[in-house]
Parts: C-alpha cells; structure tokens; sequence
C-alpha cells in the first residue's frame, strides 16, 4: 500500500469517527470517488488506542465483503462507538486518539488436526489467526505476538477469545491464518 493510500485511509478512519461524535451515526462514504486500490473488497481491523497506548476499541472483518475505504470508515466507527468492551468514544477523547488499520490478507486454511500440530505450523509474529468450532469463533491480529509472544500463550488466548476452553479441539475445529498490512 502507497503511503498516499494509507494517509487516505487513515484520514478517512478519523473522520468516521469525529463524524460518529458529532452525529451519533456512522459517516458512508462512497468507494467510487477514491482511487482505484482503495475501491478493491478488502478485510481490515480498526485499533484505537488512548494516547498511554492503552487499548480503547478494536473492530474489524476477517472476510472480504466490501471496498476498502468503506470497511475502513464502518470499523473506525465500530471501534470507536460499538465494541462491546468499552463505552462509547466520548468527544474529549478524539484528540489523543492513536489509530491503526490493519489490511488482512484473505483467509488460508490451516490443515492440522490438533492443537499440538497447530503450535508446529503457527508462524510467530506473522500469523493472524482465527479459530472456529461450531457457534465459537474468534481472531487475534498478527499485530498481537507483541504482547504475546509465546506460541502457547497465543493459542491459549485465542481459544479463550472464541469462548472455548484452551487446548480444547474437536472434529468441528478449524483453524485459518492471515497475516496483515498495519499502519501506522
């Protein structure tokens, strides 16, 4: 990605959200006026975190569904207005606001059969992975080896994100990797 297009993404990030204060809605924009790689159907996450780096939202797909800048804008807004762990953005919290935007890769299937082959086959510090088993899922972006490095650590963490009981594994388990673009 260009650094202009990245300026463009994050800018539009920001302004989701500042347009979410202001109005109490999401801003749309449309894909059409923007240049021609921001316009392709990409997943992406949306982190924000308060000026001390602590974690303030963090929203995103893990499957393409919509133009780039479009999943952006909806993220930033998710991020900052909706994600279940925090309140909503208050507008005295916009200024010091860091935000990083992570562009997935699309999802490749992880053929292990157990939570043992899945710690041979992880890459560490590269891999985002998802996990599901039947109504459980969940991801952790690559951005995440930062703060857990240790393989076993990760994996114990994801399950816990989807809801399962760490090393738990069953028929119905399916495991995908991604890596990500993150900027700033």
């Amino acid at each position: 990605m260009s650094p202009e297009h990245r300026r463009i993404l994050l800018d539009t990030a920001r302004q989701s959200i500042e347009y979410g204060v202001e109005h109490g809605r999401p801003w749309s924009v449309r894909a059409d006026e923007y240049p021609e790689p921001l316009r392709a159907e990409r997943a992406t996450f949306v982190t924000l975190r308060q000026a001390n780096r602590q974690l303030r939202g963090c929203i995103g797909t893990s499957l393409a569904a919509r133009p780039l800048v479009e999943d952006v804008c909806r993220n930033a807004y998710s991020a900052a207005f909706m994600d279940p762990r925090f309140p909503a953005l208050r507008a005295d919290e916009v200024e010091g606001l860091q935000v990083q935007i992570s562009v997935l890769t699309p999802l490749e299937d992880v053929p292990v059969e157990s939570v043992t082959e899945l710690l041979e086959a992880v890459r560490p510090g590269v891999d985002g992975l998802l996990v599901e088993d039947g109504p459980h899922r969940g991801t952790l972006l690559p951005s995440v080896w930062e703060a857990l490095p240790e393989a076993p650590v990760f994996l114990r963490e994801l399950w816990l994100k989807a809801g399962l009981t760490p090393g738990h594994w069953s028929e119905a388990t399916r495991v995908y990797r991604y890596t990500a673009e993150c900027f700033p």
